[in-house]
């Protein structure tokens, strides 16, 4: 009998065990103990199975993961590419490091994460199921929490007259630590991009 190629060991495994918690080492194992069993893990999950990890459930610990219900027999849709890095980069950097949905900061903690540190991702606006393309205009930084609330849901940001009047509404010191935020947030870029040059 052939050997199965690490992917397809690794969809078998996750298979056997669905809705049970396995280990990062079992996954390796499974996977004819390939070095590169998260890049499959990756695929799979672009594939439509919806296997969860302690950035998406706070139960988890790292190295611990689910399949939570069996995969679809055919793909929903498949990515063509992922994000590259350089534009990963320019999207965090552009959004100040921080979530574009609840405005949380690199490391700052995610009290809906069971308190640990925010995790920042890349997330589409439009998703990619959608219509979405990997491109600067439709990429936001997101935290993990709100990226995994806002798979697959096309949500336009607020639009400047509304964000205007929930300003308006809100107390003197609310709207002077939204002027801090928008402070800290506009003006960090720029001085790291003159300290570069």
């Amino acid at each position: 009998m052939p050997r199965l190629s690490s992917r397809a060991a690794l969809a078998a495994y996750l298979r056997d065990h669905v809705g049970e918690v396995v280990e990062s080492a079992d996954l390796q194992a499974a996977a004819n103990h390939a070095l590169q069993y998260s890049r499959r893990l990756r695929e799979l999950r672009q594939e439509g199975w919806k296997i969860s990890s302690h950035l998406d459930r706070a139960d988890l610990k790292p190295g611990q993961y689910v399949l939570e219900e069996l995969p679809p027999d055919e793909p929903p849709y498949r990515f063509a590419h992922s994000i590259p890095s350089s534009l990963r980069a320019q999207v965090l950097e552009r959004n100040g490091y921080t979530c574009q949905m609840c405005g949380a900061g690199a490391s700052d903690l995610d009290e809906r994460a069971g308190g640990r540190p925010t995790k920042l991702q890349v997330g589409h606006i439009t998703d990619l199921s959608h219509g979405g393309q990997n491109t600067l205009s439709n990429l936001r930084a997101l935290c993990s929490t709100c990226n995994q609330g806002a798979k697959n849901l096309v949500q336009e940001p607020p639009s400047w007259v509304w964000l205007l009047s929930q300003l308006r509404r809100a107390t003197r010191d609310d709207q002077r630590q939204a002027l801090d935020w928008l402070r800290n947030k506009f003006d960090e870029p720029a001085r790291r991009r003159s300290e570069v040059d």
